[in-house]
C-alpha cells in the first residue's frame, strides 16, 4: 500500500529533545529525536490503525542552548522527600528559539501489529480502503483549523510551542549547520502501539546543511 507523506512546521521559545547519556542535569541534542517528531503528528491526530514515519527534520533557526532550571516535585524523587512533601533543582541544557519543519510518511500498520491496537482502531481501519490516504486527509484539515488530540510540545511538555501548522513563507532552512551527532536516541518503544519498553540508538546521525534524515532501515537496541 502507498505512503502518503505530510509535512508541518514547529516553533517556540524553549525545546528539549533529552540526550539520555547526560544523567540528572540533561542536556537537549539539537533537533528532535525520531520519536519526539512521530509523537508531535500524532498529537495533531491519534490513530493508532496507521503508522508514522519521520522521513526528516529540517532546522530553521540558529542551534542556540540556554541554562535551564527549574523546581522538580514528579515521581522521579526519593521515597523520603516524596513523603515530606518536598522536591529539587533541576538544572538542564535547553534549547532557545528554535523552529523546524518536520516530514513524516504515513501507511497501514502491519497485520502482526493489528492485535494489538483498539477495537474502534480496527472497525476504522476495516471500514477505510487506504488508510495512509484517509490519515493525510484528516490530519491536513485539522492542521488548518488548529485542531489537535492533545497540545504538542517541544519534548518537555512546559514547552509548548508558539506555532504550528503549514510551512511560513518566511521561514529559512538553516543551511550553515553541519554536524555529526555520534549517538542518538531513536525509539523508546519501538515495537510500536501497545509494545513493552524497548530503546533503540542511531550511530553517526548527520545533520547536512541543516537538514537531518532519518534512517529508514530503524536502530540498534541498547544493550
Amino acid at each position: 500500500m502507498s505512503d502518503y507523506q505530510i509535512a508541518i512546521e514547529i516553533s517556540g521559545a524553549t525545546a528539549m529533545w533529552t540526550r539520555p547519556d547526560t544523567g540528572d542535569c540533561p542536556v537537549s541534542y539539537p533537533a528532535p529525536t525520531y520519536s519526539a517528531v512521530k509523537a508531535i503528528f500524532e498529537s495533531i491526530l491519534w490513530g493508532p490503525a496507521v503508522q508514522i514515519i519521520p522521513i526528516k527534520a529540517e532546522i530553521c533557526a540558529p542551534v542556540q542552548y540556554h541554562n535551564y532550571q527549574t523546581n522538580y516535585g514528579g515521581p522521579l524523587r526519593k521515597a523520603r522527600i516524596m513523603a515530606a512533601g518536598g522536591g529539587f533543582q533541576l538544572l538542564a541544557t535547553v534549547l532557545v528559539d528554535v523552529c523546524y519543519r518536520l516530514y513524516v510518511e504515513v501507511s497501514t500498520i502491519p497485520k502482526s501489529f493489528k492485535d494489538r491496537v483498539p477495537d474502534k482502531a480496527r472497525q476504522w481501519d476495516g471500514r477505510t480502503t487506504s488508510p495512509g490516504h484517509a490519515y493525510r486527509d484528516i490530519f491536513n484539515r485539522r492542521l488548518k483549523k488548529g485542531q489537535c488530540f492533545t497540545i504538542p510540545f517541544l519534548g518537555w511538555k512546559e514547552f509548548g510551542p508558539n506555532y504550528v501548522g503549514e510551512f511560513r513563507e518566511t521561514t529559512k532552512v538553516q543551511d550553515d549547520i553541519h554536524m555529526v551527532i555520534p549517538s542518538m536516541l531513536r525509539e523508546v518503544f519501538s515495537e510500536g502501539y501497545a509494545s513493552k519498553c524497548a530503546f533503540t540508538y542511531e550511530q553517526d546521525v548527520k545533520i547536512n546543511s541543516g537538514v537531518m534524515v532519518f534512517s529508514r532501515r530503524g536502530g540498534s537496541h541498547a544493550e
